[in-house]
């Protein structure tokens, strides 16, 4: 199959099936678990991808490899986050219920059509690689594949520790400002983010790889401007007050750096 007959087709069976998704998390009356969904949607699109293209075998195993680990080691995460506070919404959704209480239902259906769209969209670095011939790896896959796992390990402390501050009782209303979390107000975001950068560089060295582009510009959008850092901002200054503004004066919002010292 060609690329475009390829994505065409996990478009529509995305469409289908996240549509399937919107009426179960009416039914649960929680629509958080569309995330949960989301990401573990590359599994299944990774698998097809390198069972239907015509690429190097060892090429389509390996970034279908990483795809896959990514969205499990995501999936799962998430999973026990939406289903450990169900049936408490995430705040997201919350706003989004109070925010299009005229229409919610289309525009909710209308939001899981737009997940099924990213889902294509974001799988375009994983594809492009997956129909490349070329027999042996580009120096662009190594340093692509060794900025993931460099990535996937650094989201995934960020997360642990963002769940050991947590539990404990003791911190229950303080800002985490521990570990990663002392360089950047949202380091699983960056991590997250440069998981996409390298799935651009293993694309650039394949045929229209530079079209990958794409997946790490919208994703940084995303969580700089629309539905990451804006909305968990928010929530925490009406969460934790003050603290979080101190928080937001000293440390990084994305890329980790020093803290800075306030007068």
């Amino acid at each position: 199959m060609s690329a475009l007959s390829l994505l065409l087709t996990v478009l529509a069976a995305l469409c289908g099936l996240f549509g399937l998704l919107y009426f179960l998390c009416r039914r649960l009356d929680n629509y958080g678990f569309v995330d949960v969904a989301w990401s573990y949607a590359f599994v299944g699109v990774a698998a097809l991808y390198a069972g239907l293209g015509a690429g190097w075998v060892p090429r389509r195993l390996l970034v279908g490899g990483l795809a896959v680990l990514w969205s499990l080691r995501l999936g799962s995460h998430l999973l026990k986050r939406v289903a450990g506070h169900h049936p408490v919404e995430d705040s997201r959704y919350v706003r989004m219920r109070h925010d299009w209480a005229a229409n919610f239902h289309a525009k909710m259906f209308g939001f899981f059509q737009l997940q099924a769209f990213t889902v294509a969209l974001l799988s375009v670095p994983f594809l492009l690689p997956m129909l490349n011939r070329t027999a042996g790896f580009h120096w662009l896959e190594w340093a692509g594949a060794g900025l993931w796992l460099a990535a996937l390990l650094g989201e995934s402390l960020a997360d642990a520790q963002l769940a050991a501050f947590r539990r404990d009782p003791a911190n229950h209303g303080r800002v985490c400002a521990v570990g990663l979390w002392r360089f950047s107000r949202h380091p699983n975001y960056f991590f997250e983010w440069l998981i996409w950068v390298a799935c651009f560089l293993i694309a650039l060295a394949s045929p229209w790889g530079g079209i990958a582009i794409i997946a790490p510009a919208s994703i940084l959008f995303l969580l700089l401007k629309v539905s990451g850092i804006p909305l968990n901002e928010e929530a925490a200054v009406r969460s934790k007050g003050d603290a979080y503004r101190r928080y937001q004066q000293t440390t990084s919002a994305f890329v980790p750096w020093f803290p800075k010292q306030l007068p």
